[in-house]
């Protein structure tokens, strides 16, 4: 249930943040039983004493990450327990009484269809942030979906390092999108100052399910088109094996900024600090 799975995610949370001081690095795994995928977290110790020699002109930046991410780690700042509630409780529908329940309405979308637009009153969801106050983290963005921008600071205090946008529930959770017979997605954005972000496609309603994300990197203004052929399973940044994209109910779109790509690798155009995105459109194609 609902209930269950925010419960859980507040315990977890929780259990985090009553850590020592000591760096830690949370290590999760997935494995699909059925259709239904089953989590488990390790914690692990990481040693703080880093050696220079040796690295590689190709390394450089990513080593310099992994410095300021190790020093900003000290930095601990209070939780902020109202901004988690205020933020997460924008994804989640009630559940609805057994004899009322009724199950969404799929939309078959059609070719160059809009799928949101900034300012458009028509949009059946709007974006609302999802930072990493949601694990504890310290980072922080808003959205106005009037304009589509999308504007916040990042941090890696408490361990975190990441901020993100997400589709409200489609019309309140009465609706998915059918996109079979099409490739993909088309967005159309301006700013991002080159920097490398995350789309993500969910065909699960579940809080934490799989995202289906395509890395791009924004410069200036312009589109790119996110072929459903090409996207990575992933579960907190981490691949996911196994698993199969439902293009014939799609539930939730989503835009994340993070420190981190894929497998605990770095992401190459990402700095801790202001940054700025205007999303413009999306669109199927």
């Amino acid at each position: 249930p609902t209930s269950r799975r925010i419960c859980c995610q507040i315990a977890l949370i929780l259990c985090l943040l009553g850590s020592s001081d000591a760096l830690l690095s949370h290590q999760y795994t997935s494995r699909v039983v059925g259709n239904r995928h089953h989590y488990s977290i390790s914690t692990r110790h990481v040693s703080r004493t880093t050696t220079s020699n040796h690295i590689s002109k190709g390394e450089k930046r990513s080593y310099k990450q992994s410095s300021t991410s190790l020093a900003a780690a000290d930095e601990r700042k209070p939780w902020e327990l109202l901004r988690f509630i205020s933020q997460s409780s924008k994804f989640v529908t009630l559940p609805s009484l057994p004899f009322t329940a009724k199950s969404p309405t799929k939309r078959k979308m059609a070719v160059g269809e809009s799928i949101w637009e900034a300012g458009n009153p028509n949009n059946f969801f709007n974006f609302a942030p999802l930072d990493d106050v949601v694990m504890g983290g310290a980072s922080s963005s808003n959205i106005d979906n009037n304009t589509g921008i999308w504007t916040g600071k990042v941090t890696d205090a408490n361990n975190g390092g990441f901020v993100g946008v997400r589709s409200t529930p489609f019309q309140s959770g009465s609706l998915s999108l059918d996109m079979s017979g099409y490739k993909g997605i088309e967005i159309r954005f301006r700013q991002g100052n080159g920097k490398r972000f995350k789309f993500v496609v969910r065909d699960s309603t579940d809080f934490n399910g799989i995202c289906w994300t395509t890395s791009f990197d924004a410069k200036a203004n312009g589109s790119i088109r996110i072929p459903f052929s090409s996207q990575v399973p992933t579960v907190f940044s981490k691949t996911v094996s196994g698993a199969s994209f439902n293009v014939n109910d799609v539930v939730g779109l989503q835009f994340a900024y993070s420190k981190f790509e894929y497998d605990g690798k770095l992401n190459e155009n990402f700095d801790v600090g202001d940054f700025a995105l205007q999303i413009v459109e999306l669109k199927t194609y």
